[in-house]
């Protein structure tokens, strides 16, 4: 493949959760090869914080804080890039919600619509108000996880909004099909983020799902990006609607 396979100079990438973990290493690698990434999280200084390394580090990057939680927050987020200039011709939909570790039975309802809110609404939204403004040869990658696939104890309702992230990338991806906006999933495994630190953290919980990996060990967040990369690329430009794992052959 030629270096043009993954060239994505020109374009502007929107990513959501970019202040660490999965989102930040996406970021880092689309600029590095070429994009204009948007950072967004909740918190302006840590967006800041990223977009400034990349810029220091010879990309382009802009910090713009939202909490894709809240409707108004999208709504917000969107109407500055629209006064910015920064129409944004790719979209990861990365930042996710998981406030609960334990049985189903004894979770709250503000725990549910939290991780509801946040991994089901805001991906939907996102994806409505990014592709009413992409051009045509758009894409999208919804990072969903392999929990969508194979629920985890202690991560019910986690698991179905991620099952539910990978039934709306399908169904995106045949709706926007005709106006050249293609939309795929990446499934992270294991992941060492903070994110996952409740059980990458917890001695117990590793011995019970390493065993289960193939690889024998998690992901590092940077593993997991050139998942990203192709699926936003013009190397995959007669991709849409899939769903690509990244595990270490946990769901093999």
């Amino acid at each position: 493949m030629s270096a043009a396979t993954f060239d994505l100079s020109g374009k502007t990438a929107l990513i959501t959760g970019a202040s660490r973990g999965i989102g930040e290493a996406t970021a880092r690698l689309l600029a590095a090869h070429g994009a204009r990434v948007i950072i967004s999280s909740r918190r302006q200084d840590a967006c800041e914080a990223v977009a400034r390394s990349i810029r220091d580090g010879g990309g382009e990057a802009v910090a713009v804080a939202a909490h894709i939680g809240e409707p108004e927050a999208i709504d917000a987020l969107f109407a500055e890039l629209d006064q910015k200039g920064l129409t944004p011709q790719l979209l990861v939909n990365n930042a996710a919600a998981n406030p609960y570790f334990g049985p189903m039975l004894d979770m709250g309802l503000d725990a549910y619509h939290k991780t509801v809110d946040v991994n089901i609404r805001g991906y939907w939204y996102m994806t409505q108000q990014a592709a009413r403004r992409m051009q045509q040869g758009g894409s999208i990658v919804n990072i969903a996880s392999v929990n969508g696939v194979r629920p985890a104890w202690g991560q019910g309702v986690y698991s179905f909004s991620k099952a539910a992230i990978i039934s709306m990338t399908q169904a995106w991806a045949k709706e926007l099909a005709q106006q050249q906006i293609r939309v795929n999933a990446v499934l992270p495994g294991l992941t060492d983020t903070k994110f996952a630190s409740a059980i990458t953290q917890t001695p117990a919980i590793l011995k019970m799902i390493m065993p289960l990996i193939p690889q024998q060990r998690m992901a590092q967040p940077n593993e997991i990006a050139p998942a990203v990369l192709y699926l936003l690329s013009p190397g995959a430009a007669y991709v849409t609607g899939t769903v690509l794992p990244v595990d270490g052959g946990y769901l093999a």
